[in-house]
């Protein structure tokens, strides 16, 4: 298939780019890396009436340690994440995460702004910045917010962003020292959407976790963080009955949607067995480091 019939417009600055999604309202959309949006064109599931092309603005992209807070801008590629000393050192999750995502021809022009912006449930990084408390910074010509990642994904693509408003740059705090974090996918080949998935942040001492974050990504509508499983295994000594209880806990955080990837009863099944292994491992690198 073609794409519809589209305006295009190259936004020569930050403040363009807001003046014309001001504008244009529900009618204008993005486009950045395009990995997502031109499938989608192509398909005709989407047509906007504009799009507006934000690649020549220079000042979205990069990636600074800003005291404990990693500032990534919504333009940078994927492949320049996993190329990054400054993430491989302080985001270690997003680190492991990178080579999960698509492949690379898509690493190379695709956009972690573009893949929180688009918030698929599938994708590993909304998943990873819910997982770090992450804060995603957005303006429009009134001005700019910040929205904590929490408060920022609503649903299947839905965000808090509104559509007169610009994914400019990501907050994420940087590891502490002591955090293990632990990233895990279950796809039916590598670079396929996961049908399961979890970003694991851990605090542990001695044998016992005292601290915890688990998100799950590729069975709900958006990355969901877990409080049932974290509940069941803090403060316990890590054992195979603390590992029952934390997924059986998971049958109260999750409520998997069935799709051709499986049922939901196979996907709660799959984040299960993730959420073991993933314990496992935490415990594992903490007793290593």
């Amino acid at each position: 298939m073609k794409a519809p019939k589209f305006n295009y417009v190259k936004a020569e600055s930050r403040s363009h780019a807001l003046q014309l999604l001001d504008e244009l309202g529900e009618d204008g959309r993005i486009i950045a890396g395009g990995q997502s949006l031109m499938p989608t064109l192509n398909m005709r599931l989407s047509q906007p009436d504009t799009l507006i092309d934000i690649n020549k603005i220079p000042d979205l992209g990069g990636i600074t340690l800003d005291g404990n807070i990693v500032r990534i801008g919504a333009l940078t590629r994927h492949v320049e994440v996993a190329n990054s000393p400054v993430v491989a050192e302080h985001l270690p999750l997003i680190a492991e995460a990178m080579p999960h995502v698509a492949h690379h021809a898509v690493r190379n022009r695709g956009t972690i702004g573009g893949s929180v912006a688009l918030a698929d449930p599938a994708a590993e990084m909304p998943a990873c910045v819910l997982a770090l408390g992450g804060t995603m910074v957005v303006e429009s010509v009134n001005g700019s917010r910040e929205i904590a990642a929490e408060d920022y994904f609503h649903g299947l693509y839905e965000t808090a962003r509104e559509t007169n408003e610009l994914l400019v740059e990501l907050r994420i705090p940087a590891k502490k020292t002591g955090d293990i974090s632990v990233f895990m996918e279950l796809a039916q080949r590598h670079g396929d959407y996961a049908m399961a998935g979890l970003a694991c942040v851990a605090r542990i001492n001695g044998n016992a976790f005292e601290g915890l974050r688990l998100v799950y990504f590729g069975s709900e509508d958006k990355p969901t963080l877990a409080s049932k499983a974290v509940s069941a295994v803090i403060g316990q000594a890590w054992s195979e009955e603390c590992k029952e209880a934390a997924t059986k806990a998971l049958e109260d955080d999750l409520d998997p949607m069935a799709n051709l990837q499986g049922s939901s009863a196979m996907k709660l099944h799959l984040q299960k067995v993730l959420t073991g292994r993933a314990l496992d491992t935490a415990i594992e690198r903490a007793e290593a480091a």
